[in-house]
């Protein structure tokens, strides 16, 4: 099948507003009649709950968290793009634009990338208006820095707490509307199904993850919000229960999800540091605007303290390799270019699985005290998981899983491919194509929950002519519940002999070895061979202690990685599929003389939506072929 993104056809520059004109709208006081699901409270799932409680619709809003305060949007640190041009620099939307799709290898839909950029700086307008505390200069106008992919400073941020300070933003507009009570907020709930009727989204299934209850809830539309699934490599930098779940349960009623195998490691984690972590930690892309990044130029000195280690035998390799943005080079080039030092034997630290983020010259450069009040609380961070001093000494830093750019697919209106399923934030797949820009992603979140679903939502809502005529008491509501209830009495029937964190463990070190950084077809065909061999073991050896009608967290881990299960399946068939190398998704058969990704334009210049066909049966693949009318498509440089 081919599918329709329904973009607005002509002039991108104009494509918003022209769409924003010309859509159908839904009377205020009709606003009070429908009723709208909303799975997930960080930037995108918070900020939208919150934009369509004040536009007078009745939200009910779902997290597994104790409170909306604790989305995983929280651990974002380094800052949020817009085109504000505040420093004078050469910005402006078109910019914004262009560097999107660009860093994205022109694998993005232009017309969403237009909108994010359109709307970016109304989101620094709102956050502003809301008391955000971003970082000021000396004359008191926000200040700016830069990341990779750019060289305009773009990036608004608050010291190395930008998420967590949009995210109390979005949590007191949040509040707000649960005052007024036109949202309910539902915390430590799980969707473990989505409800559809008649081949529309009517609700959902979810655990109450206290008392173990399993109840549905109808709404006339729904929104999942739900974040990443990079935890199908296990260690990674999300949170512990970031997961599949929510929009593999809708995949497996019949949505599509696109480009799964587009996955980024960022290139600025505190390297694995033991055999029994459960996660890795994040150090914000922030720190590369004053860090230098380098190894010892011979393996020999990877031993030696980095202080005895003298200019000249010391290998900038960023600096070296992409002048024009030295050690703010795109996240997916910057990553593989530290596994390719690491692997020609010049890595450092623990396993030589690591490389130096240096500050020595930034210190001399504007101070000690300058460095702590940019990046303060990042370094105080690092200390307390190293017991090392950034400032004396260069941090140690490695590649980790991080962000998925694939998702659910949607149109232009973040609907997807069933009728009444609405999809924000890093749970589609709409605006990064093959690599995310550092700093976007707070961006996409927030202008999907503010500034894209109040519009977009407006069209279907309007086409509903009976809100509420589908409640709990349709039949497929309780099928639904029944199909929760009986997949959780097999999980806890098994009684195996390994943990559900064992067999996570062994998920991830398939993905990792096969499906990570570098890709090719006999590793892509191992890790085909290797997850249903996996998936049978936890199937049939998995233990799953305690009962599922109260607390359990085991429990919730064991539907989280069944889910993994299947989902990494289709992820592997994805990264298969797509013969040449883009962004994330770096095929070792598909590069240069110089070893960068080689795109094939004529042949995967469009999006893979994949539908789900049954486990361990081959997905169907349909495509949405990209068009790029705005920006020509060209080699992806940054030398």
């Amino acid at each position: 099948m081919i599918l329709d993104g329904k973009a607005p056809t002509g002039q991108v520059d104009t494509s918003w507003d022209r769409y924003r004109e010309e859509m159908k709208l839904v009377n205020p006081s009709n606003k009070r009649k429908y009723k709208i699901i909303v799975v997930g409270s960080g930037l995108a799932g918070g900020a939208g709950a919150a934009s369509l409680g004040e536009l007078g619709y009745n939200v009910d809003c779902f997290c597994y968290q104790d409170s909306p305060r604790r989305a995983h949007s929280i651990a974002a640190q380094g800052g949020i793009n817009a085109a504000k041009n505040y420093p004078s620099d050469g910005d402006s939307i078109y910019r914004l634009f262009y560097d999107t799709v660009k860093g994205g290898d022109f694998r993005s839909r232009e017309a969403d990338v237009w909108r994010l950029a359109q709307v970016s700086n109304n989101i620094i307008d709102q956050c502003v208006a809301q008391g955000i505390p971003f970082a000021r200069d000396y004359a008191g106008y926000l200040d700016n820095r830069s990341f990779g992919g750019a060289q305009v400073s773009r990036t608004f941020y608050a010291r190395g707490q930008t998420g967590q300070q949009l995210l109390l933003g979005a949590y007191s507009a949040l509040s707000r509307q649960i005052k007024n009570k036109t949202v309910t907020m539902h915390p430590r709930t799980e969707m473990l199904d989505l409800v559809v009727v008649d081949g529309v989204a009517k609700g959902i299934t979810v655990r109450n993850l206290m008392t173990g209850e399993i109840e549905s809830h109808w709404g006339d539309a729904v929104i999942l919000a739900t974040g990443g699934y990079v935890n199908v490599f296990n260690l990674s930098t999300n949170a512990m229960g970031s997961s599949v779940t929510a929009i593999w349960k809708a995949v497996k009623k019949g949505a599509y999800i696109a480009n799964p195998c587009y996955t980024q490691i960022h290139p600025t984690c505190i390297p694995v540091h033991g055999e029994h972590q459960s996660k890795l930690t994040l150090m914000s892309e922030s720190l590369r605007n004053d860090g230098r990044i380098w190894v010892p130029k011979n393996a020999a000195d990877c031993e030696k303290h980095p202080s005895e280690i003298p200019e000249e035998d010391r290998d900038y390799y960023l600096e070296r390799k992409y002048p024009s943005y030295g050690n703010l080079a795109p996240r997916d080039i910057s990553s593989r270019s530290a596994k390719e030092a690491c692997d020609d034997g010049r890595g450092v630290g623990e396993g030589k699985r690591g490389v130096f983020l240096d500050f020595e010259e930034a210190i001399k450069r504007v101070g000690k005290k300058t460095i702590q009040e940019r990046y303060g609380n990042l370094f105080d961070m690092y200390e307390k998981i190293t017991d090392e001093n950034g400032y004396e000494r260069p941090m140690r830093i490695y590649p980790a899983p991080h962000y998925n750019m694939g998702g659910l697919w949607v149109d232009y209106e973040c609907q997807s491919n069933i009728p009444g399923l609405f999809v924000l934030g890093e749970a589609n797949f709409s605006v990064h194509g093959a690599n995310r820009l550092g700093a976007s992603a707070l961006m996409q979140g927030l202008a999907d929950g503010y500034f894209v679903i109040p519009y977009t939502i407006a069209p279907y809502l309007a086409s509903i002519r009976n809100p509420g005529a589908v409640k709990e008491d349709h039949p497929e509501f309780k099928k639904s519940v029944e199909g929760v209830e009986t997949q959780i009495d097999k999980l806890l029937a098994i009684k195996g002999k390994k943990t559900v964190s064992e067999l996570h463990k062994q998920l991830g070190n398939i993905m990792w070895e096969n499906v990570g950084m570098a890709r090719n077809d006999a590793s892509l065909k191992n890790a085909l061979k290797l997850i249903p061999e996996l998936r049978d073991e936890f199937w049939n050896n998995v233990n799953v202690p305690g009962s599922g009608k109260d607390l359990n967290q085991q429990l919730e881990n064991a539907g989280r990685l069944a889910d993994f299960l299947e989902f990494a399946e289709v992820l592997t068939e994805d990264a298969l599929n797509r013969e040449e190398s883009c962004g994330g998704h770096f095929r070792t058969e598909h590069q240069t003389d110089e070893g960068e990704a080689m795109r094939d334009d004529e042949n995967f210049s469009y999006v893979a939506a994949w539908e789900f066909k049954g486990v361990g049966v081959k997905p169907e693949l349909h495509k949405e072929p990209l068009k790029f009318e705005r920006v020509k498509l060209a080699v992806r440089s940054y030398k």
